[in-house]
């Protein structure tokens, strides 16, 4: 395996000046180094599909406006393990920014129904974190994003959990610091309490995420704590066993975006559970979420130029969204807990879910996590075993999406049409709307939130 052929990357990386002193996890909190506790007020960064952190001055002039705003923490969804990233962190880290990072590549998604968690996969998400560990503004990685948001989806569940095991197993036998590894799901009603549980029990902390966290948009302003069912959401969080926040939020329906939620998550009602939020997102683009612009839409193609929309120069804040969320972080400034009166024995245990024969979730909680390579029984409709047993050979550069091609697929925000759906299998966001789930390319469309559960069975 990796960790017992690839030397310690600390002793080759280049020296790395840092301003930020890393986050560490203890119980369901973040905190800083001097024992306060760490509130995320993020935005999702990114500008092109491959790797929005290789241009130094691109980052510059972004970071220097994001301080403006009161961004603490970006969210990157894919990047290069073997470009240089130097520039990019340590712009990001002189304005007071960390930085959260997928570990998958276009090319190693986890697919559900098409599952496996092998070498090659393995060895991509390694390569990303020995890129990234050496930054203390790293606040944390990725396992995945949505790779669980329809009907039997469920049975991808172990091989996201078996990969958070096995990299926190190379992070600590590389002698890297506890960089916290986690996974960021799509809010389904029928899908999102056993993921959350599932990921989290077992007792045993080394097979579990370090952190959950969640895409959601039930809240579309005019709304509130309870019509947005923010309070179901916080239901389910009371007393979560690891920190979680909403890693994509902001809904732009009917708009513009006031971002009361803010005031939910960073007060009373929620700040003693969750730890904060990312909005969606930085760059104005066809799905309508940007806070800022490079220039005009509909811009002739040129050098930059993807989807329509430039995607480098200097940012320019999109009115009113920018300044009614500048407005909101400014007034909402918990403190929170610290370090050293907090009791990390506080918080709950899960119990693992059991799975549900013809259901939404098919996973059996208690059952062994798959090894390196291994194909797990997946339970079907009737509740017999399939016959898809055994270990998975393929070692391949490159994984295929459903489709065969070996991009990923992408989905979309869901946009201004309140469309609905007859099927009793379509999957729904916690205020009973349907998840729009629209599949695109790269590049002519959303770019960097992949779903690798693009058909639906």
């Amino acid at each position: 395996m990796r960790w017992s052929s690839v030397a310690v990357a600390l002793a080759s990386a280049k020296s790395f000046a840092a301003a930020l002193d890393p986050v560490s996890v203890v119980g369901n909190k973040f905190f800083n180094k001097d024992g306060s506790q760490f509130f995320i007020k993020g935005i999702a960064y990114q500008l092109v599909p491959q790797d929005p952190l290789v241009d130094t001055d691109q980052c510059k002039r972004d970071a220097k406006l994001m301080a403006e705003l009161g961004t603490n923490t970006i969210r990157v969804y894919h990047v290069d393990p073997d470009a240089d990233h130097d520039g990019c962190m340590s712009a990001f880290d002189d304005a007071g920014i960390y930085v959260l990072a997928d570990l998958d590549t276009f090319d190693t998604y986890i697919i559900p129904q098409n599952n496996y968690w092998n070498k090659t996969k393995f060895d991509r998400y390694a390569e990303v974190l020995d890129t990234f560990q050496k930054y203390d503004n790293l606040l944390g990685v990725f396992v995945g994003n949505e790779n669980i948001a329809t009907k039997d989806d469920s049975p991808t569940a172990p091989y996201l959990k078996a990969a958070a095991r096995d990299m926190k197993a190379y992070r600590d036998a590389q002698g890297y610091r506890e960089i916290p590894v986690g996974y960021s799901a799509a809010d389904i009603l029928q899908l999102r309490p056993m993921l959350q549980d599932y990921l989290t029990c077992g007792g045993n902390s080394s097979e579990t995420v370090d952190f959950f966290a969640l895409n959601s948009y039930s809240w579309c302003d005019p709304s509130n704590y309870k019509e947005s069912t923010y309070d179901q959401l916080e239901s389910y969080a009371k007393n979560f066993p690891v920190p979680i926040f909403l890693s994509e939020t902001g809904c732009i329906v009917p708009g513009p975006r006031q971002f009361d939620d803010q005031d939910a998550i960073f007060g009373p009602d929620m700040v003693n559970d969750w730890s904060g939020a990312i909005i969606y997102e930085w760059i104005q683009e066809e799905n309508g979420y940007g806070i800022i612009t490079y220039a005009p839409a509909g811009q002739a193609p040129g050098p930059n130029v993807e989807g329509g929309f430039l995607r480098k120069g200097t940012p320019t804040p999109k009115l009113p969204d920018f300044t009614a969320l500048k407005s909101k972080w400014a007034t909402n400034t918990p403190t929170g807990v610290s370090r050293a009166d907090y009791n990390a024995d506080d918080v709950s245990t899960r119990a693992c879910p059991s799975s549900t024969a013809g259901g939404w979730w098919q996973v059996d909680g208690d059952a062994k996590l798959p090894t390196l390579g291994q194909i797990l029984a997946v339970k079907t409709e009737t509740g017999s075993l399939a016959t898809e047993t055994g270990t998975s050979t393929a070692e391949s550069t490159s994984d295929s999406t459903s489709d065969g091609s070996t991009g990923a697929a992408t989905t979309s925000k869901p946009d201004s049409s309140s469309s609905t759906t007859s099927s009793a299998d379509s999957a729904e966001t916690s205020n009973g709307s349907p998840l729009d789930k629209r599949v695109t390319a790269f590049g002519a469309g959303l770019v960097g939130v992949v779903l690798g559960a693009a058909v639906l069975l």
